[in-house]
């Protein structure tokens, strides 16, 4: 199964991305995906050693930033 695929069957659910640059990691409401892996997030939350720190709402990833995305068990 391709990348993108398993991405897809991740929309509608709550995931956390990891990102480059200065290791941020956020966790919202997978929204939708494209091909290039682009994101939308909603109900956004920026997390700092595994405590939401501040509330971003509604976001769109590219696709090239993200080094890793995880759904999150409730």
């Amino acid at each position: 199964m391709f990348p993108s695929k398993k991405v897809q069957n991740l929309v509608g659910s709550r995931v956390q991305v990891e990102m480059k640059g200065e290791k941020c990691v956020l966790e919202g409401l997978l929204m939708s995906a494209d091909d290039y892996l682009n994101l939308h997030l909603t109900n956004t939350a920026e997390v700092v050693d595994g405590e939401k720190s501040r509330v971003l709402g509604s976001v769109v990833l590219r696709g090239n930033n993200i080094i890793l995305l995880n759904p999150v068990n409730d």
